[in-house]
């Protein structure tokens, strides 16, 4: 009897683990974009151009996947060189000190709708985030061998509670750059073989 019951666990345990499927980032389909108030009336849009993500799950709708995502902060571009070395340095990433952003967390699906939530690290400083997601579906194809699902992410955060701390103010004080990040996050995954 007692033989029965180990290994029925080890069976149970053996599904368990055989049941959860890895999926990775396509980095060519995909992006990580912001944007920052700019002077009180406009907006600069950038985004992160070397980045990495992978998502474990166990369900066909992805509810309680596990996400890690890293994103290297020297990538940052913004289409202007000078702005972009500004924001990799101390007045913003520090990118030489602090060369990776990291997210660690878990997709949730409560009826139909979708949101991220989990421990996000810039600079060393670590708080936990809340992001509205679009599942926007997932498609499997023999044609051309495909099995992949999308999202998009989006959410906003304050750089300055992860101390991107530069805030020079124009002739009449307002912030030249607003504190309230926007992101917007344009993911494709693809099933490991």
């Amino acid at each position: 009897m007692k033989k029965l019951i180990v290994s029925l666990a080890v069976t149970l345990f053996m599904r368990t683990v055989s049941a959860q499927t890895t999926w990775t980032i396509d980095k060519e389909h995909s992006s990580i974009n912001f944007t920052v108030s700019h002077f009180v009336v406009g907006q600069t849009a950038g985004r992160f151009k070397d980045f990495d993500a992978k998502v474990l799950c166990k369900t066909d709708d992805f509810n309680g996947a596990v996400v890690s995502f890293t994103a290297k902060t020297a990538s940052v571009d913004t289409d202007n060189d000078q702005r972009d070395h500004h924001l990799q340095s101390d007045d913003f990433l520090n990118a030489q000190k602090y060369p990776e952003m990291t997210f660690a967390g878990t997709l949730v699906n409560e009826a139909g709708k979708y949101f991220i939530k989990g421990s996000l690290t810039i600079r060393d400083i670590t708080q936990t985030v809340v992001f509205a997601v679009t599942y926007n579906g997932r498609l499997k194809e023999s044609t051309f061998n495909v099995d992949k699902a999308g999202f998009t992410i989006t959410g906003s955060l304050s750089r300055q509670a992860y101390g991107l701390k530069w805030n020079e103010t124009f002739e009449g004080g307002g912030a030249i750059v607003g504190d309230q990040v926007n992101l917007n996050l344009n993911i494709e995954i693809n099933r490991e073989k």
